[in-house]
């Protein structure tokens, strides 16, 4: 297996300034792009949240994962995913079994238990038009950011991994959590503005996208990294 590649570096267009990267050592990060945020019959749809973005967030996420596979970018699947029994879950002195809305969503409807982001159902698995690829890697989370209590750091070292381009949803939850619990490991930040999507209202989406700017990384366009990856 081919862990340490050839250098490829090119200049991504991004706010507050272009930042070059090395196509070599970036791994796309495609947040929680699962039945239960982004597709009808998801747990989003049942119960009313708005989805009516995500056929654009798959589009452009499908768009940029094809690209980056073809210039040997790393594509790194995270997805909601508990164990049957839940003993990943935290319990009830767990703030995420409180907070966690796949969790929240079914002790308020039994009759969805087991249904919702739980290995093994359709909900918690990638969307069909993203399905995870050979040489694709898949993590699963029992928390918002992917790298709480999950392997993700050591994978990205393995692959040699210096530059994360943040895709899925949501916006302002698990991207966010999970950017910024990469920043701290010192992994360069870039989310994809419009291969994300946020849950809650727009100044949610306005707000996180200011954060990554200013304070933790870069923010550029789905065109844009199309743009730079044609030019390896």
């Amino acid at each position: 297996m081919d862990f340490i590649k050839t250098s490829r570096v090119v200049t991504l267009h991004s706010k507050p300034e272009p930042v070059e990267i090395d196509l070599s050592r970036t791994a796309v990060i495609v947040v929680d792009m699962q039945n239960a945020f982004v597709s009808k019959g998801g747990m989003f749809d049942i119960f009313g949240w708005d989805i009516s973005a995500a056929e654009g967030v798959i589009e452009n996420n499908r768009r940029i994962m094809e690209a980056a596979r073809e210039a040997g970018s790393k594509i790194v699947y995270l997805k909601m995913s508990y164990d049957a029994d839940y003993s990943n879950s935290g319990g009830p002195e767990s703030p995420n079994w409180h907070k966690e809305l796949g969790l929240v969503m079914m002790r308020k409807n039994p009759e969805y238990w087991g249904k919702f982001v739980t290995r093994g159902s359709w909900d918690e698995e990638i969307c069909e038009e993203l399905k995870p690829q050979p040489g694709d890697v898949v993590v699963r989370k029992q928390r918002y950011s992917g790298f709480a209590g999950t392997n993700l750091d050591l994978i990205l070292k393995t692959y040699n991994i210096k530059y994360c381009l943040y895709t899925g949803v949501a916006t302002n939850v698990c991207v966010e959590s999970t950017l910024s619990g990469g920043f701290f490991l010192d992994y360069w930040p870039i989310r994809v503005s419009d291969a994300v999507n946020p849950n809650g209202p727009p100044a949610t989406r306005e707000a996180t996208l200011w954060n990554v700017e200013a304070l933790f990384g870069w923010v550029t366009t789905t065109d844009d990294v199309l743009r730079a990856v044609s030019k390896k």
